[in-house]
């Protein structure tokens, strides 16, 4: 039980905090209520620690649940402040939601300068632009919804790194050599240092997998980041006098990209899994839509009047879809829309994406 004013420990930070206020919510009412009892779904007013995934409880007896997972954003738009006023105000407003929702992601385009949001779909996105303006007074310019892929590999491949730079005075030199291959899905960069006898020194190792980090945020296809790639560290070289981090930094980076290159590198893009509810006399027009959407049908069946396709739907062909859909069923179907992987798109799609992005086939 949670009663007002009482003291909540926060076991995720390792602080304690004050209930200050407890209620329940009714839409947009409040009802002020003096405790919260098992079970009940209640909000506590005046925690300014408390994050989304923390586990609150007594100090004495410490509980800290598991967190959950979010799944990385699959859709970005850039936005802009319509005013100066509304410039300074967005900043502030745009951390605050970023803080409550960890599925929406805020970040600087360094190329262009442009501020990007990332979200889990469409409708999230306008959700959450709606909100700035209905909250924070913030009127906002977006522009039109990119598609977030991602990039792997396919194959092991081997390449070596060689960084070395003569100027006069003390040089650069740094030498790596690694070989790549698909991680486990979800893994993200698996880093193994294999070098034996010294071949890199001990000090340089870090430098070397900054250099791989570096490697990972742009693929070799599009420029888009790399997804579970295992990368070892078999062997190298190094100068007494002129070796140094930056060197092993660039030399591991070199290789990387082109091992990366020679190991069979495909573009992935994100899957949304779409449940769809419409009255049975339109079920053959939604599933014909979804086909054309290069959507897989994985499942239907019957829910009172009402027949509910299930399918897997590549998130580039699903913009504009809610009117699509009330169109083609006078306004009586609804759908739902999640994440739910990644994968390699076909040929065509991926030449096509790929001369958008850098303009080559």
């Amino acid at each position: 039980m949670i009663t007002q004013g009482m003291s909540l420990y926060n076991a995720n930070k390792g602080k304690t905090e004050r209930a200050s206020r407890l209620v329940k919510m009714h839409a947009d009412k409040r009802e002020e209520i003096d405790a919260i009892y098992a079970g009940e779904i209640a909000a506590v007013v005046g925690l300014k620690l408390a994050t989304t995934g923390d586990t609150l409880c007594e100090e004495k007896h410490p509980i800290r649940l598991e967190l959950m997972k979010f799944p990385e954003p699959v859709i970005a738009m850039a936005i802009e402040p319509k005013t100066k006023q509304d410039q300074e105000r967005m900043g502030y407003a745009l951390s605050r939601l970023a803080q409550e929702d960890p599925t929406f992601k805020v970040k600087m385009d360094e190329e262009t300068g442009e501020t990007v949001i990332s979200g889990m779909g469409e409708l999230h996105l306008e959700i959450l632009v709606d909100r700035l303006k209905r909250e924070f007074r913030v009127e906002a310019n977006t522009g039109a919804p990119e598609v977030a892929y991602r990039e792997a590999i396919t194959a092991e491949a081997e390449a070596e790194g060689k960084h070395i730079k003569q100027s006069g005075g003390r040089g650069q030199y740094g030498h790596v050599i690694l070989t790549v291959k698909p991680a486990e899905p979800g893994k993200g960069l698996v880093f193994v240092n294999d070098i034996r006898g010294g071949a890199i020194p001990r000090e340089y190792i870090s430098a070397v997998q900054k250099g791989v980090e570096e490697g990972m945020t742009m693929g070799p296809l599009a420029g888009f980041p790399l997804l579970d790639v295992e990368v070892h560290v078999i062997d190298g070289s190094y100068h007494e006098v002129d070796s140094s981090e930056m060197a092993f930094k660039i030399a591991s980076n070199m290789a990387f990209k082109s091992a990366v290159l020679k190991a069979k590198p495909v573009l992935l893009e994100p899957i949304m899994r779409v449940e769809v509810v419409t009255p049975n006399e339109f079920t053959g027009d939604v599933i014909g839509d979804l086909n054309s959407r290069r959507g897989h049908i994985v499942g239907m069946n019957t829910r009172a009047t009402a027949s509910v396709v299930e399918a897997l739907v590549p998130l580039a062909t699903m913009f504009g879809y809610a009117t699509v859909v009330r169109s083609k069923t006078q306004g009586r179907a609804t759908f739902t829309m999640d994440f739910k992987e990644y994968q390699p798109c076909p040929k065509p799609v991926q030449d096509a994406i790929i001369a958008k992005y850098t303009g080559k086939a």
